[in-house]
């Protein structure tokens, strides 16, 4: 007789489609498939974009992304939700409609508001989305210096603005805040779980192939999670994957390269 094999977690990506392979659903589906969980995807939007930056994002239809999740959710056992990119205000509306109701254990939302490039990546009620109906939804979520500050409307900029900063988007809903650090001098994520906190520190890595590790970041902590970790033990093991995975790329493209995810 033959044993059969574990089931993997099933994980949900919900973000834009890169077609560099870079960031958003292409770098998910690595990261997913790293940690040994299964991918089921929903893209938000198309990209026009490189190594070298976003020159034009196209919002898939509301239609089609709230039809895709419903038949998702109606097949799969879903252990754990990413959200990333979400490129319009009706897309972000659509995926809150899903969530709610659904009530998921683990939802790790990356507010991504703006490319690393300066490219706006979702209009301001699409941003008002995201702080009012979505990040109530989350267990974690991942926002860097400038999505911190854009959420909450002020600076954070030295540390006791930065704790404040997360206190506040506690306070606006989500449960678990990581306000990642890797543009600062220092690499330091400050993790707060529902205002107890913790600063993650490490020397900061020097490298062109920083492209999407916000995203593989968020995507490491919702596999952990998937597969039962803490938020904490999440957190501290998808700083060490992203780490790893800058630390072991090679340069591909002419901008901002890949992370060697897999």
């Amino acid at each position: 007789m033959f044993a059969m094999p574990d089931t993997p977690p099933v994980v949900l990506s919900i973000a834009g489609f890169d077609p560099s392979s870079g960031a958003g659903i292409t770098a998910d589906l690595q990261t997913i498939l790293a940690h040994h969980c299964y991918p089921i995807t929903c893209i938000t939007a198309l990209t026009v974009q490189t190594t070298q930056g976003v020159k034009r994002v196209e919002p898939v239809r509301a239609e089609i992304v709230r039809d895709s999740l419903r038949e998702l959710a109606k097949d799969f056992h879903i252990a754990a939700v990413k959200i990333g990119m979400l490129g319009s205000s009706d897309v972000a509306s659509a995926i809150a409609d899903f969530l709610r109701p659904a009530a998921f254990e683990h939802v790790v939302l990356d507010p991504i508001l703006k490319s690393s490039s300066g490219a706006d990546l979702i209009d301001e009620e699409g941003e008002r989305i995201i702080r009012e109906r979505l990040l109530p939804l989350a267990e974690v979520i991942t926002p860097n210096l400038a999505e911190a500050e854009a959420l909450i409307g002020s600076q954070a900029r030295d540390a006791k603005q930065i704790h404040h900063a997360a206190s506040r988007l506690n306070a606006l809903g989500a449960r678990g805040v990581v306000i990642t650090g890797g543009h600062r001098d220092e690499a330091i994520d400050l993790l707060s779980l529902q205002g107890r906190m913790e600063e993650f520190r490490a020397e900061k890595i020097e490298s062109r192939s920083t492209h999407g590790t916000g995203c593989a970041f968020s995507t490491a902590i919702a596999c952990e999670l998937a597969k039962g970790s803490s938020v904490r033990d999440a957190v501290i093991h998808a700083k060490q994957f992203v780490r790893d995975a800058i630390q072991n790329a090679v340069p591909i493209g002419k901008g901002f390269g890949p992370l060697k995810l897999l």
